[in-house]
């Protein structure tokens, strides 16, 4: 059987998309998509990549409304979490170090749920 071999994209609406797009670039890094064929795109590091689908009344990803939500490896939680406090981005750390690594979560400025993940050995 032939099989995708990772995510090429995430597609999602937004009020604002080039106010979100910037957000996304200033404090999460993530390089918006190019307006031309010939400008480099955001490239991901190869890890790990979980797709799971949620139970619909899962409160993980924060209010019922939102229907997704992205999981961000990071290589240092709390050199990405202390950035985000610099500008004064809420961000909650969860404070259990689990087996496969720790986890923050905060919300984009349409209150979209982020996860952060720092994988076990980062």
């Amino acid at each position: 059987m032939e099989k995708v071999n990772g995510i090429g994209g995430l597609f999602f609406r937004a009020s604002d998309p080039q106010a979100m797009a910037e957000w996304y670039e200033t404090h999460l890094g993530v390089t918006r998509a190019p307006g031309s064929y010939e400008a480099p795109v955001w490239s991901q590091e190869a890890g790990t990549t979980i797709f799971a689908p949620f139970p619909k009344d899962t409160d993980y990803f924060g209010r019922p409304a939102n229907q997704w939500m992205v999981n961000f490896r990071v290589a240092n939680l709390d050199a990405m979490v202390a950035q985000l406090r610099a500008a004064d981005i809420a961000v909650t750390v969860d404070e259990t170090a689990y087996p496969n690594g720790r986890f923050a979560h905060l919300n984009d400025p349409e209150g979209n749920r982020i996860e952060l993940w720092e994988p076990a050995g980062a």
